[in-house]
């Protein structure tokens, strides 16, 4: 079944992605890491190396729910001179060239409130991007943000954890517009794997509350561990695991090495085979 013609793109992608009889890969980098021009390369080139859908990290400087992974990319991005309005500026250039990926931004409510909510919805709308999320900003605060940003016509992705229970759910999901992301571990990003065995059971009950799509994220690192949660759910998420990819492509001053762009594009590519493989007989 196709996504009706007025739906945005996070709809129009998982509804292809359904009728493809897949899952998706979700893909996560911070912006400006480690520099604005190889972000700018590497997003570029993520739909075509498989990414079905891109979130985007906002650097901050206090990032509270990141591991060190991703702590250690947002400082690499603030070093080397990124800012909130460079971070739309990179998505405004990319939809010059890519009118169909889904562009999600993820980080803190701070920098938004800093340059201003309004201004920035306005401007994220303009640039191109499809939706938020903000980890900091729980439903009791909707008003802050998230019903403006579904207002202007950008989704506000909710995350749901192995500690969300029955009666947190229905708040949670409430306002949720795009996709719901579970974390399928508890704690910081970037710092266990993931529990495989508990998948099946969290989105199945996901499901029971929401028709909409459930991307899982957290832990995800390998092939292997993509395609069993893209059997289980609407999309696989990646962040970390290419987080360290660009770390690990670094010369010793920190800038990037010739090859970075290259390597992270092809550990992309193998997380997506392992995707679209999941479901085939």
């Amino acid at each position: 079944m196709s996504a009706p013609p007025q739906a945005g793109r996070i709809e129009r992608r998982f509804a292809a992605l359904k009728a493809e009889g897949r899952a998706g890969l979700v893909t996560y980098l911070t912006c400006g890491d480690p520099d604005a021009e190889s972000f700018a390369r590497l997003l570029a080139a993520l739909p075509a190396s498989g990414a079905d859908l891109i979130e985007i990290g906002m650097p901050f400087s206090d990032p509270m729910a990141d591991g060190p992974s991703i702590q250690a990319a947002g400082l690499r991005a603030l070093k080397a001179g990124m800012t909130l309005a460079k971070t739309l500026d990179i998505v405004g250039r990319f939809r010059q060239s890519d009118a169909a990926t889904p562009i999600v931004l993820m980080g803190y409510y701070n920098p938004i409130f800093r340059y201003g909510v309004e201004r920035f919805l306005a401007a994220a709308k303009a640039a191109g991007v499809d939706g938020l999320i903000i980890v900091d900003l729980p439903p009791e605060h909707d008003d802050e943000l998230c019903l403006p940003a579904l207002a202007q016509g950008l989704d506000f992705v909710r995350l749901a954890t192995p500690t969300t229970d029955d009666r947190r759910l229905p708040a949670v999901l409430k306002h949720t517009a795009g996709f719901i992301y579970y974390v399928s571990i508890a704690g910081i990003t970037g710092t266990k794997a993931v529990d495989t065995d508990g998948v099946g059971h969290a989105v199945a009950r996901l499901r029971r509350h929401s028709r909409l799509p459930v991307a899982v994220g957290f832990g995800i690192r390998t092939p292997d561990q993509a395609a069993t949660v893209a059997r289980i759910a609407d999309g696989a998420v990646v962040g970390s695991a290419l987080v360290d990819e660009v770390a690990a492509h670094l010369d010793a001053d920190g800038k990037a090495r010739p090859e970075l762009v290259d390597a992270v594009l092809g550990r992309v590519r193998a997380l997506a085979d392992g995707v679209r493989s999941a479901r085939r007989a």
